[in-house]
């Protein structure tokens, strides 16, 4: 345990090659995910299995939304000891912007409407979430707690959209019983966001720098 803390915090901040493009696809991967969040939440179809656990603290232990998402983005951290996990910029820019931008983007997104403003909220809300979730995993910076969580369960040999989906099921529970608003939207999001992270994360890829004999470094 003692060699691989030492290996944890010897880790660059950012891998080589391409930073100012990794910094600025995390960032805005990041403020994407927290507002795309918001937009699921806005829609009142359904909150985001995530988001549902962030509710049902909320509402039965106070505080904003936004602000249990940041709590449980650190507290999900310490899930990533056992599965060797190595923490980067990207996780505690995570844990510092996802919930504050999807507290943001609350205060000023409107109030639906109609059912088809309702609709348009989850479905495009959903879409850009998985949009998101590549472009801030594929800056390789360090994913976020809860996909790091996912990364790591993946890499032991199962499909990546089947964790996806399983961990958000879980925690859909967890919310559930502790009080939060479960709909059809909660659903859509549930089944949709596995494939399209395994979609899209490959697409925004960036690839290290290769070494001085084509090797790749960070």
């Amino acid at each position: 345990m003692a060699d691989w803390r030492l290996r944890l915090f010897q880790q660059p901040l950012l891998p080589a090659g391409h930073r100012p493009r990794r910094m600025v696809q995390l960032l805005a991967g990041l403020v994407l995910y927290g507002v795309t969040d918001a937009m699921v939440l806005a829609s009142g179809l359904g909150v985001e299995p995530w988001d549902a656990l962030a509710q049902g603290l909320s509402r039965t232990a106070g505080l904003s939304v936004g602000l249990w998402t940041n709590l449980i983005g650190a507290l999900v951290l310490l899930l990533w000891i056992p599965l060797r996990q190595k923490p980067g910029l990207g996780t505690v820019c995570n844990i510092l912007i996802v919930g504050t931008s999807m507290d943001l983007a609350l205060i000023v997104l409107p109030v639906p409407g109609s059912a088809a403003e309702s609709w348009t909220l989850l479905l495009a809300g959903t879409a850009l979430n998985g949009l998101a979730t590549g472009c801030y995993i594929g800056a390789d910076a360090g994913t976020g707690p809860r996909d790091g969580l996912m990364t790591g369960i993946a890499a032991l040999g199962h499909p990546l959209w089947a964790v996806r989906l399983a961990i958000e099921l879980t925690v859909l529970a967890a919310g559930f019983l502790l009080g939060a608003t479960v709909g059809v939207g909660t659903v859509i999001y549930a089944l949709a966001i596995g494939p399209l992270a395994h979609l899209l994360i490959p697409l925004f890829q960036i690839r290290p720098a290769p070494g001085p004999r084509g090797d790749g470094v960070g």
